[in-house]
């Protein structure tokens, strides 16, 4: 090989840039544009998934109205109110042998309930008979509710027969021996305009000649109940029955949920539980205050539902949720946001909200003025669950309950 040839194949030197920067940041600059790469996917997906979201909330309507609800601070759990385990000492009773005994009378021994199939039925010598059913079939179903029929406060009138309050069909009165049922009020039927969707709960005289009663809403009927709560309606009504008469008087307007209601022992007041406000109302039916109403027990630990006399005087009041304090209370949470409940209930069933509600039964005993005296809890309800009722009979209280399939039985001699 020639010198020209050496020449020839010797290949010229590329160029070099010579750069500062180090191998650390060529790495963070390669960093860098992952990050980007990264963000950029995760804004794509989220605008991917929110976009649906946020379309839904401004395009689907709203089944509710929201109301702004004025709430106080939940008591704190101290003192009488502090946490127990106390109805965690219930027995069940008939489990599985009925469901959504709501409301618990009794003759004797003889024990008489209403459940969510639509039937009142007996309970004798731990025997369960069925004494009359208000609806008709199929049950068992949203869908068949409000022909099926749905007892709810069932009570013992002077002559031996049981007075029912159905929450879709109206008020009857029940022979417990033949199960002959007479309507004596038609929901169908309005009264000053107004129809009744919710007949709840009912009270008499020890002479039977009045009886009193809960409309909950003319709005939304009992299978709605969570959209009655969480809208806040104040359409509820208390209502006067002459039983002689037939005549029916208005007595208190603009409730929210009226539900359990409960004449004192001296039988000059009514006590009316307002579930959406955790508080109840007095009414007065005799005496120089006649006509006149006022405040019983205001901002309680939960949501009162039936109310009932104790043998010391007072009131037994059931509740079924509770607002915790220490704690999260989701109504208390959600009472000054209306617009945070509208948009719950365009993306959320009313039983998916109902479920997000937590399980903790609680049962207090009121004096004859409104003031605690001692409360027995079941925190996360694990033993006595959606308690509806607490009913003393025989030194024992019979816990009712909306919605679980058995009823529960308290020693009160061992709390």
């Amino acid at each position: 090989m020639n010198d020209e040839d050496g020449l020839r194949q010797r290949r010229p030197l590329r160029a070099q840039v010579i750069s500062e920067e180090s191998p650390a940041q060529v790495a963070r600059a390669s960093s860098s544009y992952s990050g980007k790469i990264f963000r950029a996917t995760f804004m794509t997906l989220a605008v991917a998934l929110l976009t649906p979201l946020l379309a839904a909330i401004c395009l689907l309507e709203s089944p509710i109205e929201p109301q702004t609800l004025n709430l106080q601070e939940p008591p704190l759990m101290t003192g009488v109110l502090e946490p127990n385990l106390k109805l965690r000492q219930a027995v069940r009773l008939y489990e599985d042998q009925l469901v959504g005994p709501e409301s618990i009378a009794n003759i004797g021994d003889v024990l008489f309930t209403g459940t969510a199939d639509g039937q009142i039925l007996k309970i004798e010598d731990g025997n369960i008979h069925t004494v009359a059913r208000l609806g008709k079939l199929p049950c068992g179903t949203r869908e068949y509710e409000p022909t099926c029929g749905r007892p709810l406060g069932i009570r013992v009138g002077p002559n031996g027969t049981l007075f029912v309050s159905d929450a879709y069909m109206g008020i009857f009165e029940v022979n417990p021996v033949t199960g002959e049922a007479v309507m004596l009020i038609d929901s169908q039927k309005p009264i000053q305009g107004k129809k009744m969707s919710f007949v709840n709960d009912l009270v008499l005289t020890q002479d039977g000649r009045k009886m009193y009663f809960t409309d909950s809403s003319s709005k939304w009927q009992r299978r709605d109940f969570p959209l009655l709560i969480m809208e806040g309606t104040d359409d509820g009504r208390l209502f006067e029955y002459d039983t002689v008469t037939k005549e029916v008087k208005v007595l208190m307007v603009g409730l929210r949920f009226p539900n359990g209601v409960q004449l004192s022992p001296a039988e000059d007041f009514l006590v009316v539980a307002e579930t959406t406000m955790a508080r109840i109302r007095r009414y007065y039916v005799s005496g120089l205050m006649k006509g006149g109403a006022d405040m019983f027990v205001e901002n309680m630990p939960g949501f009162p539902d039936n109310i009932r006399l104790s043998s010391s005087g007072g009131y037994w009041v059931a509740m079924s949720a509770v607002r915790r304090n220490p704690g999260f209370s989701m109504m208390d949470f959600l009472s000054d946001k209306p617009w945070i409940r509208r948009i719950i209930f365009k993306l959320l069933s009313p039983d998916t909200v109902m479920k997000l509600v937590p399980k903790y039964s609680l049962v207090v005993e009121l004096s004859e003025s409104g003031s605690y005296k001692r409360s027995f809890h079941d925190p996360d309800g694990l033993v006595s669950t959606y308690v509806s009722e607490a009913h003393e009979h025989d030194g024992h209280l019979f816990l009712g309950s909306f919605r679980s399939p058995f009823l529960c039985k308290l020693d009160l001699h061992n709390v």
